[in-house]
């Protein structure tokens, strides 16, 4: 089980693992290591995520055939609350506990906030199942080690779809279905075979939005690490016209990720193309 004892010094309640139990759940779920995580932030700071969530005016657009959202990747665009609990959970305390945790040593917070931060999904829009890049695009030493994803969803509805779906590593079937609720943290170990998305579009009413706020962190390997960019994945039920449009978005995303490496351009530069062409 998991220890929540609240420390005045943090929004988030300090996480400890009892009997190692909590990290043989992690290390030994399936399909792939991961764990959930009720009531992760202390109601004040998870409170002042949900206000902020809405208030800048800088998203990106990620609208292509294999997803549909959009991001907020720039920390100094978010409220103040936000950015303290991004810099809690980049903290070395809890880069320790996600040590202990996974197994996992020389975790890195990720500064650049790069594909993270906080993410929405309007009616209409999905997120196609993939394997997460491999490596930092522009910190080229950097291996993608742990994701966590904390959803700000009040009264979410089953029949709003939405469920973050972890697919098994030959994609037969999804065998784990994640509800993304309020409050509710999701850690899992990034690997080539960690196959996860919401691939259904969202049915909610127009005044609400699937809403989160992603972090990943990285392990420094000391040397260049080969471009390694999001693997979208057909699943069984998918037509063959999808799953050829799946196969060519990807070297489309391919293409992105590269520019992103080797030239000046940027998400935000990325972002303007890609709104043209989602019109």
């Amino acid at each position: 089980m998991l220890l929540l004892a609240t420390n005045e010094d943090f929004g988030l309640r300090q996480i400890e693992c009892a009997c190692g139990k909590s990290e043989r759940n992690f290390r030994e779920a399936a399909p792939y290591p991961h764990i959930q995580i009720d009531d992760f932030l202390e109601p004040e700071a998870i409170g002042a995520l949900y206000r902020e969530y809405a208030e800048s005016d800088e998203w990106l657009s990620y609208n292509h055939y294999n997803e549909k959202k959009s991001g907020l990747t720039r920390l100094e665009a978010m409220g103040p609350g936000t950015q303290k609990i991004i810099r809690e959970l980049s903290s070395l305390e809890f880069l320790a506990f996600l040590e202990k945790l996974t197994g996992i040593d020389g975790l890195i917070a990720d500064p650049d906030l790069d594909g993270g931060g906080l993410h929405r999904i309007l009616p209409g829009g999905y997120l196609n199942v993939h394997a997460d890049f491999q490596s930092h695009t522009n910190r080229r030493n950097w291996s993608r080690q742990i994701n966590l994803l904390l959803y700000l969803n009040r009264d979410w509805q089953d029949e709003w779809e939405g469920f973050l779906e972890l697919w098994e590593p030959d994609m037969s079937a999804a065998t784990v279905r994640i509800r993304p609720d309020y409050n509710k943290c999701v850690l899992f170990h990034t690997t080539a075979d960690s196959l996860h998305g919401h691939p259904t579009p969202l049915k909610c009413p127009p005044s609400e939005s699937r809403k989160s706020l992603a972090l990943y962190y990285f392990r420094d390997e000391g040397k260049t690490l080969k471009l390694q960019p999001t693997n979208y994945m057909s699943r069984p039920e998918d037509t063959p016209v999808k799953r050829l449009l799946i196969r060519l978005d990807k070297s489309l995303v391919w293409a992105y990720s590269a520019l992103k490496r080797y030239t000046p351009l940027g998400d935000s530069v990325m972002s303007r193309v890609l709104k043209r062409f989602s019109r």
